[in-house]
């Protein structure tokens, strides 16, 4: 039993210690922080809402964090989803790709959403909003077959 209240101890303290290292945040003073990949997508403004509601926090430069992202070891986890999502695809970064990197990325955002990948059921847990639809998921999934499409003369 005097171990289990030392473990214990030891478990709070941490808890309380790791409340003062914070990640950095991924907040950018850019209000147009997506504007080159939507100047050359051409989203429909039904579509960017999408994008906003359930690409741009994990994909951008530019986060909404909910209030219990101040809480550790949440902070923690929140923002490697966000580094990791960022590496699989930065809307932000959209004018440094190459075509045949844009052509991908649209492509691997189609299979993402046709199989239900994305956004993440961590998510849409806490965001209700950003859970699809079959319509949305189709508007979106034609939207960026289409904005496919140039990326294919390009190459």
């Amino acid at each position: 039993m005097k171990i289990l209240k030392i473990v214990g101890w030891v478990a709070l303290i941490a808890l309380v210690v790791i409340q003062f290292i914070r990640p950095d945040k991924n907040i950018t003073e850019n209000t147009d922080y997506v504007a080159a990949f939507e100047a050359e997508t051409a989203p429909s403004v039904e579509v960017k809402q999408l994008l906003e509601t359930t690409c741009y926090d994990c994909h951008s430069d530019n986060t909404t964090y909910p209030w219990y992202n101040n809480v550790a070891p949440v902070s923690f986890w929140m923002a490697h989803h966000v580094e990791e999502g960022k590496e699989h695809l930065d809307f932000s970064d959209w004018a440094n790709y190459s075509a045949k990197k844009k052509d991908h990325k649209l492509e691997e955002l189609i299979e993402e959403v046709e199989e239900g990948e994305m956004p993440l059921k961590e998510y849409t847990w806490t965001h209700g909003e950003a859970k699809l639809t079959e319509a949305q998921k189709k508007l979106l999934m034609d939207w960026a077959q289409e904005a496919r499409s140039q990326y294919h003369i390009a190459q």
